[in-house]
């Protein structure tokens, strides 16, 4: 048996309310981080997506170098690692601690060779160095309080520039980079300065929503773009190719193109009200994609040539995906941290509309040929309707926080708590079970739900459409049932542990069939059969994912690393195609082969 990952569907870039999020790009591909995770999308080839997960500590930026050979990422520890983007294994070439504190923005110079680093350092506020070797190429000063942003003009003579929470930015040239002068023109926050390619001119933005020209070269400033303002504070700034336009992103909702020359707007893109549509960053791709973020995550992509809507949305988790389950053949559903449930029909995401989870997603459930059920920590189950891609206006509240969600074939819905196990058909709790234990986990095939608890039991009960009756108890679990799953059929049950055993049961029979799949070293957290019932993948907070034999029992694949911060749900797409999500939020996809 063996494997081989054939895709990769990235988690998009995490915003916070009243900071701007920094993307940048490199020809046509765009970069930015999430939680530990890094993130290189290829807008014109998705195949070329890489996520890296070398970070120790959350990623805050990304910069592709100009060669396009590596990429340089900070994080809130203040670290800087510099890395390989060829290939697939992502080598580091170089780490290092350059402040003591988060970093915000980061940029090459024109040579690739040299990387000032700026952030909320206590001893300094930003770092310039050679990026093979650490060594020093000037000094960062001038700053009160933490720089913001930092770009560097690309041609020789060098200069570079620095914007910051003390309403300044400051002015460098070099190399080895030294101050020369103190730029007052803001009067809020300064959220953005950005170099134009030629390097004639860079621009800076800021909460005072106000955007200003300088001359490249000597800092001079040159005027204040006042055509068409911004109503709100404006978060990022990026520039075409050619230098003769850049573009603003802003929290009043609006994406605004300007013409450099006539130093007015000449498109404005409107998102819509509501803090949702608020923009909090952007990047102007070599391939003429402008891409504008929202707060909720949305990567919105413009055609210059169309001052209208967006030309596409890019729609994905943005937090952690707690739950997911193959929906039809090559597509699955995600439940995710902020409460978000999003389809994925194999090439793109699509978020489910309406009153959704307001919180966690603990688990995301269905039959073959049913609706598709979510409950969440906001103590509701959910019904989605996944032709109108949407949810159903009604919904059950659970007596107490859900553990774990199943569905019998009679589309009863049974949720594991704290305390009892409900059952719940067409909205409506139609019976509740007061076990002397508490239950952890459940699953459900025909009338047969299996329920797991702490008592490191699984007992059977048959389920006759208004009541659970007790029927056996399955013995051999060592610790907590984290995790339940009947195979197609219903003939088999496996049972995961908090431990990282797996552990396969005979339904019919109410015997262990073994306890040695035992190779996982942390919580399983999701189980998953083949449609034959001859395999069962598990996931788990190890990182790793093992697929499992019944014929074999000692025979298993082994995916390490599958996902970085642990694998929360792995689910078939096809026979031989097997998805797995986490903490990192990414999907992807393994071939797998079963050798006979």
């Amino acid at each position: 048996m063996s494997f081989k990952r054939t895709a990769l569907y990235p988690v998009n870039p995490i915003t916070a309310r009243g900071e701007g999020t920094k993307l940048s790009s490199s020809k046509d591909k765009i970069a930015y981080a999430n939680g530990r995770t890094v993130i290189i999308r290829d807008l014109k080839n998705p195949g070329a997506d890489i996520a890296y997960s070398g970070h120790i500590q959350n990623a805050t930026v990304a910069r592709i170098s100009p060669s396009g050979y590596y990429c340089a990422s900070g994080d809130s520890a203040g670290n800087i690692r510099v890395w390989d983007t060829v290939g697939e294994e992502q080598v580091l070439k170089a780490e290092y601690r350059v402040i003591s504190g988060r970093v915000t923005d980061l940029d090459w110079d024109g040579e690739s060779k040299r990387i000032i680093a700026v952030g909320d350092g206590k001893e300094r506020f930003g770092h310039a160095f050679m990026m093979d070797t650490g060594s020093s190429t000037g000094e960062i000063m001038g700053h009160s309080k933490v720089p913001n942003a930092v770009s560097i003009r690309q041609q020789r003579p060098y200069r570079a520039a620095t914007a910051g929470d003390d309403t300044t930015i400051i002015f460098y040239q070099g190399p080895p980079y030294k101050y020369v002068k103190a730029i007052k023109t803001h009067t809020k926050f300064v959220q953005d300065v950005r170099y134009s390619p030629s390097g004639d001119h860079f621009v800076s933005v800021g909460s005072d929503a106000k955007v200003f020209l300088y001359d490249g070269k000597t800092g001079d400033t040159l005027a204040e773009v006042t055509d068409s303002p911004h109503s709100g504070t404006i978060y990022g700034a990026s520039w075409s190719q050619d230098s003769k336009s850049f573009v603003t992103s802003a929290a009043d909702g609006t994406v605004k193109l300007w013409d450099v020359e006539a130093r007015k707007a000449t498109t404005t893109w409107t998102l819509g009200p509501g803090l949702s549509n608020q923009q909090v960053g952007n990047t102007w791709t070599a391939g003429d994609d402008i891409v504008s973020l929202s707060i909720s995550g949305d990567l919105n992509i413009f055609d210059k040539r169309v001052g209208t809507n967006p030309a596409r949305v890019l729609q994905a988790p943005s937090k952690a995906v707690t739950s997911a389950i193959s929906s039809r053949p090559g597509t699955f559903i995600a439940g995710t941290a902020d409460g978000r449930v999003l389809s994925h029909d194999g090439e793109s995401y699509k978020t489910i509309d309406g009153s959704g989870h307001s919180s966690y997603v603990v688990g995301i459930t269905a039959t073959s040929d049913g609706p598709v059920y979510s409950t969440g920590y906001d103590d509701q189950v959910r019904e989605i309707d996944l032709k109108g891609q949407s949810f159903v206006q009604a919904s059950c509240p659970t007596a107490s926080q859900p553990k774990s969600i199943a569905v019998a074939k009679d589309q009863t819905v049974f949720v594991a708590e704290a305390n009892a196990v409900e059952a719940i058909r067409s909205n409506q709790k139609v019976h509740e079970l007061k076990p002397s234990f508490s239950p952890s986990s459940v699953a459900a095939s025909g009338s047969i739900v299996a329920v797991g608890g702490e008592d490191q039991k699984v007992r059977l009960y048959d389920w006759d459409g208004k009541t659970l009756k007790e029927t056996a108890v399955l013995e051999g679990n060592k610790s907590v049932i984290s995790a339940l799953a009947f195979s197609p059929d219903g003939s088999l049950l496996v049972s995961g542990e908090t431990s990282g055993r797996v552990l396969l049961f005979d339904v019919k029979e109410r015997k262990l069939i073994t306890s040695r799949w035992s190779f996982h070293t942390a919580r399983i957290l999701s189980l998953a059969w083949t449609e034959d019932g001859q395999h069962c993948a598990s996931g788990s907070l190890d990182t790793h994912v093992y697929i499992w034999s019944v014929k074999k029992p000692m025979k298993n694949i082994s995916i390490k690393n599958a996902g970085t911060g642990g694998v929360s749900a792995v689910f078939w797409l096809s026979p031989m195609k097997l998805g797995s999500t986490g903490a990192d939020g990414c999907v992807r996809v393994w071939d797998i082969v079963f050798h006979v």
